[in-house]
């Protein structure tokens, strides 16, 4: 997979949240999580690398055409907006990978000739299977 080299002006808003968990009373007064707002449209990708990239994004892409990356992992307000430029780049780099077509395989003579001899044998242990009768 190919690293995708984001454009600043793609970036349509980098804001920043009170985030959650540890962090102490550090968390209470310092906005270190990161949301970055990104119009997709301003990437200028190829329309079936914009399906793809809808499909993996998921909830993450707004009816609007924007891609909402929210990053809160780390403590520092730094890390967390290298580590939502990273997902993003990233989520958009599996995007332009196109997925490998399967190739269609028929089974051979001998597959097919030995699925054949063990449906005859469970046929016989079925046809076994009936009321005996004596003569």
């Amino acid at each position: 997979m190919a690293e995708y080299v984001l454009p600043e002006s793609a970036i349509e808003e980098e804001r920043f949240l009170a985030a959650s968990g540890p962090g102490g009373q550090n968390v209470n007064k310092v906005a270190t999580a990161v949301q970055l707002r990104v119009a997709v449209f301003k990437l200028g990708l190829a329309p079936d690398v914009y399906q793809r990239l809808k499909v993996l994004a998921g909830t993450k892409m707004t009816s609007a055409g924007e891609l909402v990356i929210t990053a809160r992992k780390f403590r520092t307000q730094d890390a967390n907006r290298t580590d939502a430029r990273a997902r993003l780049s990233e989520l958009i780099g599996k995007a332009h990978d196109r997925p490998v077509r399967r190739v269609k395989t028929k089974p051979s003579k001998a597959a097919k000739a030995r699925r054949v001899d063990e449906k005859k044998g469970r046929s016989e242990v079925k046809a076994g299977r009936g009321r005996v009768s004596v003569d």
